[in-house]
């Protein structure tokens, strides 16, 4: 019970159920005490251990009922009814398999048994009744459901099927399963059952088959089953991982709200590391004051020395995003990393164009993200793009308020339809600024290709950089807030 409970312990992590070493031990003792001849008593006893706030209960609850369940045994007597609590799986009883209901099921991959089809196999009375020598046959013409259920669950433990990642894979694990215990052997003996070609033999063979059709939709039911206690939160991380790198005009409209889950979480992160208050520390710099001042009580006694550190301010940033049809999606992530950042960048300021430019700082702060989002597209989306314009507006409305402390991030692509670049005004940004950024989401090779401009902005930036996935977008704003710190 123990290697169960290590197991459930591991199904309670994936559900994002923090279980600490210590606490999988006094569970282990706990469930020493309490036993688990009362499934309710010991659900109850384990979540006072494993389970810390409603949220954690809640899901402790899901997982034990999903983990914590098996088939109910066969009931003596009960053998007419088609109709169980698996779904369509009859149960054995008193070693003889009870085909009554299955047969349309049993027999969709075609004839088997003798030339008779395995669906419409009688067992004749009439003919001596052999018994299977395999230990798979033994065990699902003689072995009670639960034997075979434990069976199962060993050989599912022995492959490892706790491991499963995908969907795709739940044939992979239903076979391994099936080999593990013991399906070569089984149906090396209903070959040489088919090859007799007797009666008895026959009346074995389609015996087993059935016996075998039916154990395979019980395997496919328990795979199906771990998966989704153990791949959902591991296919979850995958998919993560996969839309992290995906380029984001690849991306389809139902592909968003998991692209801003995986935003959310890369900004968190970005929060924990970065959250602290930021000083720079001068080793070797004695503050002399401040070391007299807290040593007073020692009688001139240095225990407790004090360096000097200079406070260094957060980052007063600008965001420039280019909102045109090619390159939107770029823009949207872009805001939104920024936003859930305003723990660390409380002093960003964001401005959208395809021509004219327009401050949506303001929208952003008083509306829903993803509202704030579509007025944005909305506005400013339409339109031919020309980054000539966008630049001389910044010039005469926004460039008073830049100084020495403001870091300037411009995305867009460059393309400025053969209009007037306004070059000069990015060298005044250069000039004022304490970095320009431009993020371009091309490959640099179309950097100078058409109508591109990148190759007159590339001189007058501090950085410019390849973005187009959201790990881009991550680099770039750890970048610039280690920058800071």
């Amino acid at each position: 019970m123990d290697r169960t409970l290590v197991d459930f312990v591991k199904v309670l992590r994936t559900a994002e159920i923090k279980v600490s070493p210590a606490e999988t031990l006094d569970a282990m003792e706990c469930m020493d005490l309490v036993g688990y001849e009362n499934r309710e008593f010991l659900k109850n006893s384990l979540a006072l251990v494993l389970a810390k706030n409603p949220e954690e209960k809640e899901a402790f609850e899901d997982c034990f009922e999903r983990f914590f369940v098996m088939d109910k045994p066969a009931q003596p007597g009960n053998t007419s009814s088609s109709e169980d609590e698996s779904g369509g799986e009859d149960e054995f009883d008193d070693g003889d398999f009870n085909a009554e209901g299955e047969s349309q099921q049993s027999g969709k991959g075609g004839g088997q048994g003798g030339g008779q089809g395995a669906g419409e196999q009688e067992i004749d009375d009439s003919v001596p009744q052999l018994q299977p020598t395999s230990e798979l046959g033994k065990l699902l013409t003689t072995g009670t459901r639960t034997e075979q259920t434990i069976s199962m669950m060993e050989a599912g433990r022995k492959v490892e099927v706790s491991k499963i990642v995908v969907f795709t894979q739940k044939g992979l694990f239903t076979r391994k399963i099936m080999d593990a215990m013991g399906l070569k052997g089984l149906q090396d003996e209903i070959s040489d059952l088919t090859a007799h070609g007797g009666p008895g033999q026959r009346n074995l063979s389609g015996r087993l088959k059935k016996s075998r059709d039916l154990l395979r939709e019980r395997v496919r039911d328990y795979v199906e089953k771990q998966f989704f206690l153990h791949a959902d939160e591991t296919g979850k991380q995958l998919r993560e991982e996969l839309l992290k790198k995906v380029k984001l005009s690849s991306l389809e409209k139902r592909n968003f709200k998991d692209v801003q889950e995986v935003v959310f979480k890369m900004a968190k992160k970005l929060i924990s590391v970065h959250s602290k208050r930021r000083k720079t520390y001068k080793r070797g710099q004695l503050d002399v004051r401040k070391t007299l001042r807290n040593n007073m009580q020692y009688d001139g006694m240095f225990f407790n020395l004090k360096w000097k550190a200079s406070k260094v301010d957060r980052p007063k940033v600008m965001c420039i995003c280019d909102v045109s049809g090619s390159v939107s999606n770029y823009s949207r992530f872009l805001l939104m990393f920024l936003y859930s950042l305003a723990e660390v960048l409380p002093k960003v300021r964001s401005f959208a164009f395809s021509s004219d430019l327009g401050e949506v700082t303001k929208l952003f702060q008083h509306s829903k993200l993803e509202e704030a989002m579509a007025r944005t597209m909305r506005d400013y989306g339409n339109g031919s793009t020309d980054y000539g314009r966008m630049l001389q507006d910044f010039k005469n409305h926004v460039m008073d308020d830049v100084d020495n402390k403001t870091t300037i991030i411009i995305l867009g692509d460059a393309r400025n339809n053969y209009g007037d670049s306004k070059s000069e005004i990015v060298k005044e940004m250069y000039d004022k600024a304490k970095r320009v950024i431009w993020l371009n989401p091309e490959p640099k090779s179309s950097w100078t290709v058409g109508d591109a401009e990148m190759k007159k902005y590339a001189p007058c930036c501090h950085q410019t950089e390849v973005c187009n996935s959201l790990v881009h977008l991550e680099r770039v704003v750890s970048n610039l807030l280690k920058s800071v710190s």
